[in-house]
Parts: structure tokens; sequence; C-alpha cells
């Protein structure tokens, strides 16, 4: 790619790789290897445990603390199943927007963060701009942690992280954490006409369910707290999205097995959600196995991501809200990777180009507008590490 390769040619190539969660992201990394290489920045991967996914991390400055690190995911999420108009791989213009898979969630902030590190390369900045491109995002924001400590070993400390999700290019300052469990009820089986004496599987979880729509009750009614009340809804919420078991209606089910999450608002800890939750399924197993010793339930725990907690005169938030002018109060209910760098210590906000209900959309797509709002806000963070 030429030397004055402009964000929308870098998004088009990042669109052109189909880094779908489930398959390899390694085409995307090379090519930004050499991307960087090309303009004299000089890029380290860290791969994954199954040799077939990597992050990237990046550095152009000052070797000094206290630079800023522009932070984005390269996973996208399926296009199976879905009506799109254009070809998802291919970044297609039409009516003043850009379509294509990722090209709002995240990968226009992405060609924006390789334009910015490029541009910065030849400035004499004064404190160092980062780059942190992270996999599986969209499977658990789990992965990123390897990134992130190994950066905070490996490069000088910034001080801000900006995390590109689509805002609109608002100020994003905190959002809910997510808790999730595979659950596996074991049951044992018997002719539904001799009930007492087998344990339905389906029975046994729809306590745990029950359970769990109590929980939600108890939240919803509860007076939310400071840090709870901007989002929608200001609580916890527990939900369950999938369900299997059975064998047939006149047979106590042996196996039932449904995925569980948990979305908690700052201020809360996952680590009690999680006890209280594993508490009522050691209860219900207690009371399985006086019928039958077999039976039980089995918890396999799924992602785990802390909530970004809104922070008191954070750098990230006063840096971020001087390069966009906005300085209302924003919160969501998804979850980022932001969040992962906050526990470790770095003051970080979500700000980037697009809107979130484009994000996993069939025909998803990134206005030319919001492109260029985020190349401009690019324009005055590269002045800024320069002031």
């Amino acid at each position: 790619m030429e030397d004055n390769s402009s964000v929308r040619e870098i998004l088009a190539k990042l669109v052109s790789f189909p880094t779908v969660s489930r398959d390899t992201n390694l085409p995307l990394v090379e090519w930004v290897e050499a991307y960087l290489s090309q303009h004299g920045i000089r890029s380290e991967r860290i791969m994954s445990p199954c040799g077939t996914k990597a992050h990237l991390y990046a550095q152009t400055g000052p070797e000094i603390d206290g630079g800023v690190i522009l932070s984005g995911h390269t996973d996208v999420v399926p296009v199976d199943g879905q009506a799109w108009t254009t070809d998802p791989w291919t970044l297609t213009e039409r009516d003043g927007k850009l379509y294509g898979r990722g090209s709002c969630d995240m990968k226009g902030f992405d060609a924006l963060a390789l334009m910015a590190m490029v541009r910065a390369a030849k400035l004499p900045l004064k404190r160092p701009l980062q780059l942190a491109l992270s996999f599986d995002e969209e499977v658990g924001c789990v992965a990123v942690v390897d990134l992130v400590e190994t950066m905070l070993g490996a490069l000088p400390r910034a001080r801000e992280v900006i995390v590109g999700e689509p805002t609109m290019m608002r100020v994003v300052t905190g959002h809910k954490g997510g808790l999730a469990y595979k659950v596996h009820v074991r049951g044992f089986e018997v002719h539904s006409s001799l009930l007492p004496y087998g344990v339905s599987a389906i029975m046994q979880a729809a306590k745990l369910i029950d359970w769990a729509n109590q929980r939600n009750a108890e939240n919803a009614a509860r007076q939310p707290s400071e840090l709870a009340a901007p989002f929608d809804p200001p609580f916890t919420t527990l939900h369950v999205g999938t369900i299997e078991g059975g064998t047939a209606h006149n047979i106590t089910a042996k196996d039932c097995r449904f995925f569980i999450e948990f979305r908690f608002v700052p201020g809360e800890s996952p680590q009690d959600w999680a006890n209280a939750f594993e508490a009522k399924a050691a209860e219900l197993t207690t009371e399985m196995q006086k019928i039958h010793p077999d039976s039980g339930i089995d918890l396999e725990r799924g992602f785990a991501l802390p909530a970004l907690t809104p922070e008191t005169d954070g750098p990230a938030e006063t840096l971020a809200r001087r390069l966009t002018g906005d300085n209302g109060r924003h919160v969501v209910s998804y979850g980022t990777e932001g969040s992962q760098f906050q526990v470790r210590g770095y003051s970080t906000v979500i700000c980037g180009p697009g809107d979130i209900a484009q994000a996993h959309q069939p025909d998803e797509f990134l206005s030319l507008e919001q492109l260029a709002a985020g190349e401009a806000f690019i324009d005055r963070l590269l002045d800024a590490l320069c002031a």
C-alpha cells in the first residue's frame, strides 16, 4: 500500500480479511506488520495457544512513559444466515455509507489507528503513541489480557487508553461487566409416571433459571446505586439464551444444558455473583443426590469481564473530551476490552466512529461522516502528542 494511503483504503484492506472469531486472523496481522514496517514501525506478535491467531502491538515516538494507546480488536462476528445486499468482505460505498463486515465494529477505528501510527512516525512526538490490536473480543474479551500484560512489561507505560468501539465519537466512560457459565444438569431417567423416583434434569434446570428470574426482579426493584443509575437498565441482569435437553415427553430428562450470562453494573463484584450462583447450584445438587447419587449440576465458567468504572478526573476522559468537545455523560451496557486495561492500572475510555446499532447486523456500515469525524479526532490527538 502506498505511503499516502487514505484511511478508507486501509479500511477496505482490513475488511477484505474474513477474520470471524472462529477463524484465523493471521493474514490480517501479517498485512499490518508489513504495512507498519514499510513506514519504519516495528511491531510484535503475541500468538494464541492454538497458533492460529495473534495479537499485535507497536509503538512510535520517544521511549518514555505517558503515551496513548489506541486499542481495537481484529475479529468480527459471522455473516452466516444474514441477508447481505453487498459482499460483506468487500468495502462498498452506497449513499454516503461504507458497507462491509467489521466496517463499524471495529475495523473503521483500526484503520484510523494504523493511519495514526504512520502519521505519528513522521512527527516530533513529545509522548509516544502505542497500538494494540487483539483477537477474540467478540467471544468474551478474555484473550486480550495477554496483550495488555505483555505491553505493560515490554513498552513504556502509557497514561491513556482509547478503545475505539463505535460510540458516534462520544466519550463513553463506563460499561457493564460480564460473567457466563455453561450449565449441565444431570438427571436420572424413569418413566414419567414414577416421577418422584427419578430426577428430571429439565425441571431442576428450571429451578436454577427461576433463581435467575428472582434475582432480576430483586435487582429491578432495588434503588440503583450512583454508579448504576446512568445505565439502561440501571441494574445487573441475568439471562438464559439457549437451552436443550430431554429424550421424550414421558421420560424424566437425563440431561439439560443451558448458557447463562450476567451483565453486572460497576460497583458490584463478579465474584459475589459467581459465589451466589455456584451456591444455588450446589444446593440443588444436594437435593438431587438424595434421590439419585449420579445426578447433579456441572458448571463451566465462560467469559469473565470486569466492568469499566467511570474515573474521577481520569486523564483518558480529560483527553478524549478535549479532542471531541463532548462533555456528556455516557455509559453502555455492552462490554469491551477497555475494562481489561483499566483493572491493570490504565486510565481508559471508549470512543470511536460509528453507531453500535450497526454492529453484528447484515449490511453493517460506517458512514463517511463518521469516518471523517474519526480522522479529525486522530489529527487532534497527534497535535496533542506533539504539544
